[in-house]
């Protein structure tokens, strides 16, 4: 929260809250975050924050949702100006450097963890999920097989970049043979 001494919308603090929550349940899961702990590293109380949002679940939907507008603004942003097969190679590339600021890898690793236990969660996700294949297949043109490599690839990327896989062992090397054609040409 600034220190400015300038009061915030409540519009304001919902932001910060979905940002907070992004970070506090990336580190510590849906059952394992308070929303004591959302508040505080917001700076407002508790009871503020469900003035904000009725019940713990809504915020953490709330943070799943902007993590999914986060990976397509990610997409649209490395795709602008291009069409077809050249937005498709600009997504392909761009993905493990969304992921690896944290706060989006680790939202999305516990989206997943959640939505195995809680049918709310899983149905959320799963709608933001495939909202986010139809914006790839829509941008790209790419055919259904191609956008399920590409989703599969970004799973996997997911999974490497969370271990800590260094980049050209196995795994990366696999990735970069398979996908040769399909990365930027790095200058």
């Amino acid at each position: 929260m600034a220190g400015d001494g300038m009061r915030m919308s409540a519009e304001e603090r919902r932001e910060a809250a979905v940002r907070a929550a992004m970070t506090e349940f990336g580190t510590g899961g849906y059952n394992g975050t308070s929303t004591g702990v959302i508040a505080k590293r917001m700076g407002v109380s508790q009871p503020y924050l469900f003035r904000l949002f009725p019940n713990k679940k809504a915020l953490f939907l709330a943070a799943a949702a902007r993590c999914l507008e986060k990976i397509q603004a990610h997409f649209e942003e490395a795709a602008a100006g291009l069409e077809g097969e050249e937005a498709f190679r600009a997504m392909c590339g761009s993905y493990q450097d969304l992921i690896g600021g944290g706060d989006v890898l680790r939202m999305q690793l516990q989206m997943y963890v959640a939505a195995v236990d809680d049918e709310e969660i899983r149905e959320a996700c799963r709608r933001g999920w495939l909202d986010l294949w139809d914006f790839v297949r829509a941008r790209t043109g790419v055919a259904e097989r191609e956008t399920a490599e590409f989703f599969g690839t970004g799973m996997l990327v997911n999974v490497l970049v969370a271990l800590g896989v260094p980049q050209g062992e196995r795994g990366w090397a696999g990735l970069e043979a398979l996908y040769a054609d399909r990365l930027p040409e790095k200058g």
